[in-house]
């Protein structure tokens, strides 16, 4: 049984019964329609905490969907359960193909950077400073880029930004 069948609440039933009704309507051909159910069932998955599950379904939907744009939304999907998981490399993997296909993305650029910026701190404490501050760099550069993108969002990293003199702005927003 698909897990769309199987919620329990009334905000899940009622979402569930409306994408049924629109993936009905909705002028896609039918492969594109089994992808948004398997992308569909991930998401829910995913929200459980079912990551192996979300994985699975996710990975369904990657074979049957061809548009650029909702691949983009699955991989980034996917890189977030990988770095939920603690596979960072992995995680960015996916964060940086769902950049190349959709590239205003601010939520995947902005975890990009959290990555690189953890990484930065790791290095940092393993006194590797010079690896240190190109990871910062690097978190720098994306975080630009999402900030760009979405100037009333990431408000941490703009002052970070601001902070560390990594800002050729005063103001993001």
């Amino acid at each position: 049984m698909p897990r769309t069948q199987r919620n329990d609440n009334f905000i899940d039933k009622t979402f569930t019964v409306m994408a049924d009704i629109i993936l009905k309507i909705l002028p896609a051909n039918q492969k594109a329609k089994e992808a948004f159910v398997y992308y569909r069932d991930g998401m829910s998955a995913q929200a459980d905490g079912e990551y192996a599950e979300a994985l699975d379904n996710y990975y369904e939907a990657l074979k049957l969907e061809e548009d650029p744009n909702d691949r983009s939304y699955i991989l980034y999907n996917i890189g977030i359960i990988h770095a939920s998981n603690g596979d960072q490399e992995k995680a960015l993997e996916y964060y940086n193909q769902s950049v190349d296909l959709n590239p205003r993305m601010p939520s995947a650029l902005n975890n990009i950077a959290v990555i690189y910026h953890y990484q930065g701190e790791k290095a940092r404490e393993e006194g590797r400073e010079e690896e240190a501050e190109a990871l910062y760099d690097k978190a720098a550069e994306y975080w630009k880029q999402a900030i760009r993108l979405a100037p009333n969002n990431y408000i941490e990293a703009q002052n970070w930004l601001k902070v560390t003199g990594r800002s050729e702005m005063d103001v993001f927003f």
